[in-house]
């Protein structure tokens, strides 16, 4: 007994002690995920993030009536106010949008997308995005001016106003 006692400690111990250490330098790629996923954005950051849409609801989490161009986001990523230019590889949907709306099921890099019929809705699916933050939040010091100027006078220039070419 007493044989496979001073045996079978130290081996204890030592096959406790590896896996201690591994479990510790180890890291999972669930983990990093997630830090990557909460990682706050910068105004001017380009973004791969997946996109869904929804058509339910009267009201946003900010209080203001669902349409056209209102996206929920997380709160921790994009606060409510931040303003993204989302390219979906599809016309119809690609263009600026205003994160009005929070929800329990957009995590991390998700946004989901308010569309007016449900059938469209389904249609669109989970696709992979390109977004680009062109402000956090309500406070215009947290906007980009290099990517909003030149969407701006393009904008300005399609509406043919003169003082685009000024």
């Amino acid at each position: 007994m007493r044989y496979l006692l001073r045996r079978a400690l130290p081996t204890i111990i030592l096959v406790s002690v590896f896996v201690l250490l591994y479990e510790a330098t180890v890291s999972d790629s669930r983990t990093s995920l997630s830090r990557e996923a909460v990682a706050v954005p910068a105004p001017g950051a380009r973004l791969r993030f997946q996109a869904t849409a929804y058509c339910k609801g009267t009201t946003t989490a900010s209080g203001v009536r669902v349409r056209t161009g209102i996206a929920a986001a997380d709160p921790k990523l994009l606060p409510v106010g931040s303003v993204i230019q989302m390219d979906v590889g599809n016309p119809t949907y690609d263009g600026v949008y205003t994160i009005m709306d929070t929800g329990p099921a957009v995590q991390g890099r998700h946004v989901d997308v308010y569309m007016w019929s449900c059938y469209e809705a389904l249609d669109f699916g989970r696709r992979p995005v390109q977004l680009v933050v062109l402000r956090l939040g309500w406070n215009p010091v947290q906007s980009s001016p290099h990517v909003t100027t030149p969407l701006f006078e393009e904008r300005e220039g399609q509406l043919g106003n003169p003082s685009a070419s000024e």
